[in-house]
């Protein structure tokens, strides 16, 4: 693409911005879907955060060996593989509802696909580099995650409403076509050939393979304690959806369209946050836009406990959402800025697989207190937790205002 031209005239880009968007709002389909289909049928908040934990900790697993397929492998084939994955299992679901509700096989499907979906996740962080000059890869970031978002607005609000008139299997069936809308548009680009491996870095076998991005995060300073300390901020966090979910209907008697509406509104603020990011993060540094977000969304995980009304819990899980886009956002710019190609997929895999490591036992404690002691104890802990994470920060290489450019290693 000539230099200075507007990245809506490069034709893979556009494709792959317009087919992800599109997947993105299939996705929230079932993001409302599975915690309704299991509300319905057992009533019970702790079996919702029992089957996040299980998918969450599918994909911890599969993260172990997600960067090596991704860096070894051609990544827009496995992008359209596990978008082929993907559609067939959530097509499964709503044939097999048809002849009765059938829970276990969420615990089939939901880990299967989360597993399948890491390696995704992975590949698609590496793809954007693939897709776009070095220096157009910000832009392009804040692009696919604003646009993303806004397709989060709407599609909760229709996930709700299909939930509520057709049922939640129908708007699962919808997140499976999300899918083949994806793999097409994968299938309609070509990325850039990717370098070959350094010879810096022999083949030394799968070990050293599977090894070569952790070793990575722990030698450069400002990742070491973005990984360890964002580990945290997903056990208190992960489950905090379904405890929404929950709290909407169980203590405030709203209906499934309600859900879908609140949940929409909500993803108002990761559109604020992918939009404002960008010129926070060059105003104030990394640092201080890093531990901002996590002090903010620490306070707005408490205002959502103690919300006795439809619009408080929409605004604060709105806040919530634009200082985890903020905080999100600026982590993987700077995975992406420090981090050499060929090692970009197995780093990527090594955050995330690390990051979710302690998700599900989260989800599954947070939604069990939920159930048993109430959304707005849990919330109250949760939120005071996470400003205690936003402490600890100023004492760590993340308030540093131009990491990137330290150019630190260990």
């Amino acid at each position: 693409m000539p230099e200075g031209s507007s990245l809506w005239r490069d034709r893979n880009f556009t494709v792959f911005w317009a087919s992800q968007t599109l997947s993105v709002a299939g996705d929230s389909f079932a993001l409302i879907a599975v915690p309704l289909l299991v509300l319905h049928v057992t009533g019970s908040v702790a079996q919702m955060g029992l089957l996040t934990g299980v998918a969450s900790a599918a994909s911890v697993v599969a993260g172990i060996f997600a960067g090596v397929l991704v860096d070894r492998l051609d990544r827009r084939r496995l992008l359209i593989w596990c978008d082929v994955a993907r559609m067939a299992l959530y097509g499964v679901v709503p044939v097999a509802w048809a002849f009765g509700p059938k829970v276990w096989l969420l615990f089939v499907v939901l880990p299967l696909s989360e597993a399948i979906g890491m390696v995704f996740q992975v590949a698609y962080v590496t793809a954007v580099r693939g897709l776009v000059d070095a220096d157009r890869i910000t832009e392009a970031n804040g692009r696919l995650s604003a646009t993303a978002a806004a397709a989060g607005i709407g599609g909760p609000l229709l996930a709700g409403v299909v939930a509520g008139w057709f049922g939640p299997t129908a708007a699962i069936a919808i997140n499976a076509a999300s899918f083949g809308v994806s793999a097409l548009g994968v299938l309609l680009i070509r990325l850039r050939r990717q370098p070959a491996p350094s010879a810096e870095e022999p083949a030394r076998g799968p070990w050293h393979e599977l090894l070569a991005g952790a070793r990575f995060l722990w030698r450069q300073p400002v990742l070491r304690a973005l990984t360890v300390l964002l580990s945290f901020f997903i056990f208190l966090t992960l489950g905090l959806t379904d405890v929404l979910i929950y709290h909407l209907k169980h203590d405030l008697g709203q209906s499934d369209g309600a859900v879908g509406v609140v949940l929409a509104v909500a993803a108002l603020g990761t559109v604020a946050g992918s939009l404002l990011v960008g010129p926070v993060r060059r105003r104030l540094g990394f640092g201080a836009s890093w531990i901002g977000a996590i002090a903010v969304a620490g306070l707005a995980i408490m205002g959502l406990g103690v919300s006795t009304g439809v619009p408080v819990a929409g605004a604060t899980a709105a806040a919530y959402l634009a200082c985890v886009s903020v905080a999100g956002i600026c982590s993987m710019s700077l995975r992406q800025q420090v981090t050499p190609d060929h090692l970009l997929g197995r780093v990527t895999s090594a955050f995330w697989m690390t990051h979710y490591a302690l998700g599900p036992a989260g989800a599954a404690v947070l939604t069990w207190g939920a159930q048993h002691h109430g959304v707005e104890a849990v919330c109250l802990l949760a939120g005071a937790a996470c400003l205690l994470i936003a402490v600890a920060a100023f004492f760590t290489p993340i308030r540093q205002q131009n990491p990137e450019l330290s150019g630190a290693t260990g």
